[in-house]
């Protein structure tokens, strides 16, 4: 039976989760996608998250802004020396990412990066075949990938809200998974890769006009720490 000591501890990782999940929305906004500027305020954040209350704080955020790539990340943060150390290592692959990435969107958030495309730069209307001009971005996102191979990533594709709520969620699927597949070939292990297609159920911006419509049509890639690399991070065998 868990005494009042334990009780009490529990209770207070997950009041801290939900006040830090509160912070992180008014600071970041979330839900407008906002680019986070600090080097120092995320290693710092990365820092403040403990270890049992990061998967609280990932889900609640997941929940409350509707994007479940930033979720994934948060809900993968350990905090503490080990995660400002994680925070530093993804701050020099984000950094790599947006020289090599064209026409895409590179976020730090907590301990992991968010990369969005444009769906409608990457393929054709209606369609889930990759355009061949636009390669290049996932031939680059490729190689960071190995270089930085102590990550797990997910895929998302999103839709707008034209045609079928089924149609826009098996292309959203499709999508995910076209670029999954392409960056297999390109030497991504398959076991670090999850795909997902959510259709129009998580829209960042009015589906009312057409600027909103492109906007909700996209690919989302979170990439967040493996277990090894928080284990070594743990150790203190990062540099």
């Amino acid at each position: 039976m868990m005494n009042t000591m334990n009780t009490g501890h529990s209770f207070s990782k997950k009041a801290m989760a939900i006040a830090l999940a509160g912070s992180i929305l008014a600071a970041d906004g979330l839900t407008g996608c906002k680019t986070i500027q600090s080097k120092t305020n995320k290693t710092q954040r990365g820092a403040a998250v403990g270890a049992g209350a990061g998967a609280v704080a990932g889900g609640l955020i997941g929940r409350r802004s509707g994007n479940t790539a930033v979720g994934a990340i948060l809900g993968a943060t350990i905090g503490g020396a080990a995660g400002a150390v994680i925070g530093r290592r993804m701050d020099k692959q984000a950094e790599e990412l947006r020289r090599g990435l064209e026409n895409a969107r590179v976020e730090r958030v907590g301990e992991g990066i968010k990369i969005t495309f444009d769906s409608d730069l990457l393929f054709d209307v209606d369609k889930y075949n990759l355009r061949s001009a636009t390669r290049q971005n996932l031939d680059q996102l490729a190689e960071t990938l190995k270089k930085y191979d102590d990550t797990n990533v997910l895929i998302e594709g999103h839709a707008d809200h034209t045609g079928s709520d089924k149609h826009n969620e098996r292309l959203s699927r499709q999508r995910a998974e076209t670029v999954s597949k392409y960056l297999r070939t390109k030497g991504v292990p398959a076991n670090r890769i999850t795909e997902k297609g959510y259709g129009e159920s998580q829209p960042i911006a009015d589906n009312s006009s057409e600027s909103g419509r492109q906007q909700n049509r996209r690919v989302e890639v979170a990439i967040y720490a493996n277990e090894k690399l928080k284990k070594a991070a743990e150790r203190g065998e990062l540099n």
